[in-house]
């Protein structure tokens, strides 16, 4: 899909989103109506469709008791918005990131993405059975909320550049798109760091209001039509190692449901987690073949060892900060990450690494 279409498509229909936002949740005859609104744009590749197969999910897993109406990015409220929609409950729930709310809380940064930090694999496995999931409800308790796991990318890539990088020296005030703490080891860098919601990011570009911007990966970043402005993608990040979306969802609403729906949200959840993520692996490739071979894409596989090492030690940084300096309950998130992080990377660095080492040196078909 093109950034033409899809984004002609998200803009369809907005005056009868409006309309249904206005609309108290529907309860008849024992069924219940809840609105999800989204940071995605209408249709967008991997995320946009992931948030509207989950919402269709819990609809026919349910078999209509819980219907799920599904409002991209803009249709009920801006991207941005989104979580604040759910805790003034005027939608019951929310697709989206967690470090997009680290203004609200910093410990939600770490059920995103680390720099550095966890895959996605070892973030599902802290927060399903290292008791991240425990801690995430703690922080979103203060705010009446419930949050899940809901989608994966996998490892993204690194971002756009008009020029190539040839070291630390060429990102030195650089307006670069990127959130969370990732943004906080970018401007520890250098860079100039401003988040923008993925519908606002190529004009800012296209004006010069961006120098530089990371949003996901080839499938996202073809749609979204980065490669008109910039022609030098990095295809490996260290900011994002295994990013998460979620689902939040109005807790005392949730709790409320009958337990067959609140299990059918969770597990519906669980899947999408996985879903999302094999899409990203199937179409990432594919979406890169198109930029490189159709749209004269440079695709560098790494930074400059300049930049990874310096982005290593600002990533070291911000965790010491937040372990040391933030406040109670995330410095108790930061170090159930850290605990958690340390016990798995004995098994993704001894075997996952390894198996694929020797894949890549002694392996071709």
């Amino acid at each position: 899909m093109d950034r033409r279409s899809f984004l002609k498509t998200s803009a369809v229909g907005g005056t009868a989103a409006a309309a249904s936002s206005l609309a108290a949740p529907a309860i008849a005859q024992g069924r219940i109506t809840w609105r999800m609104v989204t940071t995605w744009p209408k249709n967008f590749p991997g995320l946009g469709v992931g948030a509207q197969r989950l919402g269709d999910r819990i609809t026919a897993a349910s078999d209509g008791q819980l219907t799920v109406q599904v409002f991209a990015a803009g249709e009920m409220v801006p991207p941005l918005q989104a979580l604040d929609a759910v805790i003034d409950q005027s939608a019951e729930m929310s697709h989206g990131a967690a470090y997009y709310w680290q203004n609200k809380a910093a410990g939600l940064n770490f059920f995103t993405g680390v720099p550095f930090g966890m895959t996605s694999r070892e973030l599902a496995a802290w927060v399903r059975f290292l008791g991240g999931q425990e801690i995430w409800d703690e922080i979103y308790d203060q705010f009446g909320l419930q949050g899940f796991l809901s989608g994966d990318t996998g490892t993204q890539t690194g971002g756009w550049f008009k020029n190539e990088l040839t070291g630390l020296e060429d990102i030195q005030g650089m307006r670069f798109r990127t959130p969370g703490l990732g943004g906080q080891v970018w401007q520890k860098m250098g860079a100039s760091v401003t988040n923008l919601a993925a519908g606002e990011i190529y004009a800012a570009l296209q004006s010069g209001a961006l120098d530089a911007a990371e949003f996901v990966g080839p499938y996202n970043d073809l749609a979204l039509g980065f490669h008109q402005v910039c022609k030098h993608y990095y295809t490996s990040s260290f900011i994002e190692p295994g990013l998460a979306t979620e689902l939040v969802v109005d807790k005392a609403k949730y709790q409320a449901l009958p337990q067959n729906l609140q299990d059918i949200i969770r597990d519906v959840c669980q899947a999408e987690y996985d879903q999302v993520a094999s899409d990203f692996y199937a179409n990432d490739p594919r979406a890169l073949a198109t930029l490189v071979n159709e749209h004269g894409v440079t695709a560098h596989p790494e930074f400059p060892e300049s930049i990874v090492e310096a982005g290593a030690n600002a990533a070291k940084e911000v965790l010491t900060e937040l372990r040391e300096g933030g406040d109670e309950l995330t410095r108790k998130t930061a170090e159930s990450f850290v605990e958690a992080l340390n016990l798995m990377r004995t098994r993704t660095e001894g075997t996952d690494l390894r198996f694929l080492q020797a894949r890549e040196k002694y392996f071709t078909l």
